[in-house]
């Protein structure tokens, strides 16, 4: 199994990599052995770490290309209870999933807010008799019947009733045709009524991963301590892919078995053993069962794109809300803003592993019908696309079943461990399934079943353990203001204060600190970054590449601020603490474009200086 960038594609030749051993792979060399080894380093499985570290296990994680890469860091950045899936009978997956998304906006209120949402309706009694039979048989029968006010309603009532303990945002609403387009004057005219309820959205899904993650490696340290000989209890590294798994057990105890790990970055493979394995690698679980010499079929994702966009018309439509709705043919479907940006999505098409991920003309096509279904009158264009993103969903394989009526739960398959003269091999678990609103209770699950695999019991409850830099952070508007003021400083105004809270939460404060021990200034390229900021990011959040700095450590790229100057600022910068000479330096800027054009549609005209 090769390595794959951010968007699916091989990384950059590792042979054009050079300098010291990196210190996330030095820890994983110097004590090749955990008692856990997760392989996936996406929101569910970073999420496991987080709560394996936090029991006092020895974990270890490796991720192939870069963190929240894969299907994590191409979500609708939704945190939501899933009103649609009332549809499909998944009664478990929406209640866990509402009360998640409600303890997330306590825990993760840095990264998770309150998303006001609003239904177009244009019918009634549409829907009502076929509802039935598409809940039986998870089908659509001929053409779509679009779902009117009463089956709405009715969800909605439903979907209220799942939070009515500790829930954090208001109870549905109704309005009619008329005072919905006061409220929303760009509204087709024929709307009959507008339904309006609370989720929630998650604008930095990358950095609260990291946080995530983060988490995990601190409470590594703390169950050592800094000095310990044997080195920290839970240690991880992204760009590290697993080859394949013998049976060869560690030779200190006898058991578990295994794996040849490869530093994606230097081209060097280890080995390294472990009692039980986890796999979360999303849609490429069987690719990488298979890799351990155990085939398996239980994956058949499903691909979803959608497309960022820099039209100020339709920012204003949304009035900071988010219009969901379903499309002519029964897909649901989503407008909302994201700062001074518009998120458009979402798609669900069987997606072939054996081709990249990416958002199509025919994609980008049925956007522009989406929007002109509810906003007729507002003109968009390509033109006005600043990023456009694919990811494959880790759903079960489905069969007959169509893309939209496959469940979004999960569940854990449990390879039982091989038994040979060399002793007992490692127990693998696989995640099917799983959703990013989710992952809190997911990883929970999966931890419970590890620590039964491993005779441990459980220490410390994630329910209401704040997310790295949601401890601590402001709970208003006055409270961010009143921050931002006390942590300002000479040479940082307010505006960059509040970049780095928006960015790290009430974790800016350590940055801050950073910042302040030695000379800074702000990049020529951008108001945004730093060059000590950039500085901390190699030191302290393992940024492989160029292009994790633009897509994953900041929003730059989503929304559609990278150039040519800051792509060669950015790799000056990176060049010294990364150790990339004047070759490496210039083959980062060509990945970095191939990247952004190919799976973004992102053009950054640079002369490599």
């Amino acid at each position: 199994m090769g390595p794959k960038d951010s968007a699916g594609r091989p990384s950059a030749t590792p042979a054009e990599k050079q300098g010291t051993e990196r210190s996330s792979v030095h820890q994983l060399r110097r004590r090749p052995h955990a008692k856990v080894l997760v392989v996936g380093g996406g929101i569910n499985g970073v999420g496991t770490f987080r709560d394996l570290a936090l029991q006092g296990v020895d974990v270890a994680l490796v991720e192939r290309g870069d963190y929240c890469q894969g299907a994590s860091g191409a979500s609708s950045h939704m945190i939501h209870g899933g009103i649609r899936y009332l549809e499909n009978g998944e009664f478990r997956l929406v209640q866990e999933s509402v009360v998640e998304r409600n303890r997330l906006l306590r825990i993760a209120p840095h990264y998770v807010k309150p998303l006001q949402t609003t239904i177009p309706i244009f019918s009634t009694f549409s829907g009502v008799l076929s509802a039935p039979l598409r809940f039986l048989t998870h089908k659509q029968q001929g053409k779509p019947k679009e779902r009117g006010a009463f089956l709405i309603k009715l969800g909605l009532s439903l979907y209220d009733s799942f939070s009515r303990d500790g829930g954090t945002v208001p109870r549905h609403q109704f309005r009619s045709g008329r005072r919905a387009r006061a409220e929303l004057p760009a509204l087709r005219p024929d709307v009959k009524y507008t339904a309006t309820y609370f989720d929630a959205s998650v604008h930095n899904p990358e950095r609260l991963t990291l946080d995530v993650l983060q988490d995990g490696e601190k409470a590594g340290r703390a169950a050592v301590g800094e000095g310990n000989a044997q080195g920290y209890t839970a240690r991880a590294s992204n760009y590290v892919s697993l080859q394949s798994m013998t049976g060869k057990p560690n030779p200190g105890t006898g058991r578990g078995s295994t794996v040849r790990l490869r530093d994606e970055l230097t081209g060097e493979e280890f080995d390294f053993t472990a009692d039980v394995i986890v796999n979360t690698t999303g849609a490429w679980v069987d690719l990488t069962n298979e890799a351990m010499g155990t085939a398996s079929t239980f994956m058949g994702g499903t691909k979803g794109s959608h497309i960022v966009l820099d039209n100020p018309a339709l920012l204003e439509a949304c009035r900071g809300r988010e219009i969901f709705f379903e499309h002519t043919d029964g897909r649901i479907v989503l407008i909302y803003p994201m700062g001074d940006r518009v998120l458009v999505g979402t798609t669900d098409v069987d997606a072939d592993m054996a081709e990249d991920a990416v958002c199509t003309d025919e994609e980008i096509e049925y956007f522009f019908e989406l929007i002109g279904h509810v906003f007729p009158d507002l003109p968009v264009t390509r033109e006005q696309i600043v990023y456009t993103f694919s990811g494959v969903r880790p759903l079960p394989r489905h069969d007959a079943t169509q893309p939209g009526f496959v469940s979004r739960d999960y569940r854990i398959e449990r390879r039982e461990p091989v038994q040979d003269g060399n002793g007992k091999g490692a127990v693998v678990l696989s995640l099917v399934g799983g959703k990013w609103t989710t992952f809190r209770a997911l990883a929970e699950h999966m931890t419970n079943d590890v620590l039964a695999e491993i005779g441990m019991g459980r220490q410390v409850s994630t329910a209401q353990l704040p997310i790295g830099g949601g401890a601590g952070f402001p709970a208003d508007e006055p409270g961010v203001q009143k921050w931002i003021k006390a942590h300002m400083a000479s040479g940082r105004d307010a505006d960059r204060t509040a970049v780095l809270l928006t960015r790290y939460g009430t974790r800016a404060q350590d940055v801050m600190e950073y910042l302040d021990a030695g000379p800074d200034r702000l990049l020529h390229s951008t108001r945004e970054l730093s060059v000590r900021e950039l500085e901390f990011m190699a030191a302290h959040e393992q940024v492989g590449h160029l292009v994790d700095v633009l897509i994953r450590r900041t929003s730059l790229a989503f929304r559609g601020l990278v150039t040519g100057e800051l792509l060669n600022e950015v790799a000056d910068v990176l060049a010294v603490p990364l150790g990339w000479n004047a070759a490496v330096r210039a083959a980062e800027i060509k990945h970095a474009q191939d990247v952004l054009q190919r799976f973004h549609r992102v053009e950054t005209h640079s002369l490599v200086a």
